[in-house]
């Protein structure tokens, strides 16, 4: 089984709903002032999470426990325990707000539900007079809504995350009660009203006595008589209790706060049972026992809630601390130096600080660039060693000139030049001087220094530069060429000679194998008469039937004319 609601542990509230302090018991070591100057603002004695506890939470949250604890009557050993755990308390709360947050717990319904309970409580109209009270005392009430939130949210995370996880059996509560029965022994005690009939202050008045004695008989007979006992205490009772009904107290058997005589009359009457007219100083007093608890150890049904609670909670009190320690090996904590958290755990994550160092920078390779032309690709070199051989012993000064010139014309790798539209390259290139001293993959060697020419490359013999000129001067030479004569295109082949000529019409004559192909044939027509319209024939007159003994004249065949070229066929002889 599970408690639906349970009450929190009052030494768990007691240091989990704490703000924070203001007098330190513990010795904290001297703060270094600030190279710098100026003063602290504020020392932050712990971070959880992305939450900070500054010193003055500390100091506020140390005063309060004090002020609790001298109330409470507690020790100078039992304050300087609760010290120890204070710093503890409060990152116990850290941690169930962080886990709240996560679980998107806000309270914000039941803060709203808790002021308005506060509220009727002192009897305010609205939660702005509320706010106005606290405000009249010093306190904010922001700060008073947070520490109600706070608790709020713990409760929640409490119930959720430990509380329902928690499962016992009635069997497990009934041997729990047999170990803990001396705890729920309680003395014997009563709960009392009374009706108290004044004789006035001088108690040997005879006659204020009588007439007391006899209204005091008259109000048991009542009782006796079925009436209620609230209901006369408010209208006969001569005592401070009457307004609310007679209620006179509990009071414990032998505890000396009830007289002796009330105290045998009293213990001596079971539940709901009244007693006779007590003659006392004041006049006649008569009791009513509300409830008549017996000494002694109870039985368990009637202490079954209170057993079950105190069992949850001690099922509770180890579930919750386990589950802290989890939460504090998952967050991140860093204490101040000199605060101790009596809850930390060994597997906590303990963050490290150090210098740091950049990293060393890599040291570039140095590229060289070259052109196309400067490879070996080509016949074309740059470099002195490939030029052609030159007997320096002939020609020392033209041995000293080229080398000038191969030095003059290499260019420092790397540097690219631009080069305009229309221009050629002027750095990157050899110069005319060095490159008359290049060697041509198919030239031949050089001639001896004798005057002769040198060979011309070959490649470069047609690749004149040509000027540039405009459109419009190239329409005005075109004109001039007209007038003096038809013009001959150099480009266009030459004009066939007559053995081509020949050749081209024998080859483009027939064959002869089909006749003559050479001459194209009439389209021989396929009717012989002329040709009527449908509508003319049937104007025409029929004509006369032929007789029976005659034959029919017929016309005489027409011959297609002969093919052009034929020979007509010779007429057929006459009989």
């Amino acid at each position: 089984m599970t408690l639906r609601s349970f009450r929190i542990p009052a030494a768990f509230v007691f240091g989990t709903a704490l703000l924070a302090s203001s007098a330190s018991a513990q010795t904290h070591p001297a703060v270094p002032q600030s190279p710098y100057g100026g003063v602290t603002v504020e020392d932050i004695v712990a971070r959880v999470n992305d939450q900070i506890i500054t010193q003055s939470d500390y100091d506020r949250a140390m005063k309060e426990m004090d002020d609790e604890a001298k109330q409470h009557g507690a020790t100078r050993q039992q304050i300087s325990e609760g010290h120890k755990d204070l710093l503890r308390d409060l990152i116990d709360r850290q941690l169930w707000l962080s886990k709240g947050k996560e679980l998107s717990i806000t309270g914000e319904t039941e803060l709203i539900k808790r002021l308005d309970e506060i509220r009727k409580q002192y009897n305010m109209e609205s939660l702005e007079d509320l706010e106005k009270a606290a405000k009249e005392q010093g306190v904010s009430f922001e700060d008073f809504k947070a520490n109600i939130r706070n608790t709020i949210i713990t409760q929640e995370v409490m119930r959720e995350e430990v509380g329902r996880k928690l499962q016992f059996t009635q069997g497990e509560v009934q041997r729990y009660f047999d170990q803990h029965k001396q705890e729920y022994a309680k003395p014997e005690s009563v709960q009392l009203s009374e009706i108290l009939v004044s004789t006035g202050p001088d108690p040997d008045d005879k006659d204020k006595v009588a007439a007391g004695k006899a209204k005091a008989d008259d109000i048991e007979a009542k009782l006796h008589a079925g009436g209620n006992f609230s209901q006369l205490a408010k209208s006969f009772s001569d005592g401070t209790t009457a307004a609310d009904g007679g209620a006179f107290g509990t009071y414990v058997k032998g505890d000396g706060h009830l007289a002796k005589v009330f105290e045998d009359a009293a213990f001596a009457r079971k539940t709901g049972e009244y007693t006779e007219p007590i003659r006392t100083k004041q006049g006649f007093i008569i009791f009513k026992v509300d409830q008549h608890v017996a000494g002694g150890v109870p039985d368990f049904k009637d202490v079954q809630q209170d057993v079950e609670q105190n069992f949850y909670e001690s099922r509770m009190m180890p579930a919750m601390r386990a589950y802290l320690t989890q939460m504090r090996e998952e967050a991140y904590i860093h204490l101040k130096d000199g605060f101790v958290d009596s809850g930390a755990s060994a597997k906590e994550i303990t963050p490290t600080y150090s210098v740091y160092t950049p990293p060393t920078a890599k040291k570039k390779k140095k590229v060289e660039r070259t052109r196309f032309r400067e490879t070996t690709h080509t016949f074309r070199q740059k470099s002195p060693q490939a030029a052609a051989p030159v007997d320096t012993a002939a020609a020392p000064a033209a041995t000293t000139a080229t080398k000038k010139n191969a030095s003059a014309a290499a260019q420092k790798p790397g540097k690219k030049e631009k080069i305009r539209l229309g221009q050629a390259p002027t750095k990157t290139l050899p110069t005319a001087a060095a490159a008359t001293t290049t060697e041509d993959a198919g030239a031949v060697p050089a001639p001896a220094a004798s005057g002769a020419p040198e060979p011309v490359n070959p490649l470069e013999a047609n690749n004149k530069p040509t000027q540039k000129s405009r459109f419009s001067a190239r329409a005005k030479d075109q004109k001039k060429s007209k007038t003096k004569g038809p013009q001959v295109d150099s480009s266009a082949p030459a004009p066939p000679d007559a053995a081509e000529v020949a050749d081209r019409q024998e080859q483009a004559s027939a064959l002869g194998l089909n006749g003559d192909t050479g001459t194209k044939k009439k389209k021989q027509k396929t009717t012989i008469t002329d040709k009527t319209r449908l509508a003319d024939k049937n104007k025409k007159p029929a004509a006369a039937a032929p007789d029976a003994g005659t034959a029919p004249a017929t016309p005489a065949a027409q011959t297609p004319p002969a093919p052009a070229g034929s020979v007509p066929a010779a007429p057929a002889p006459q009989q």
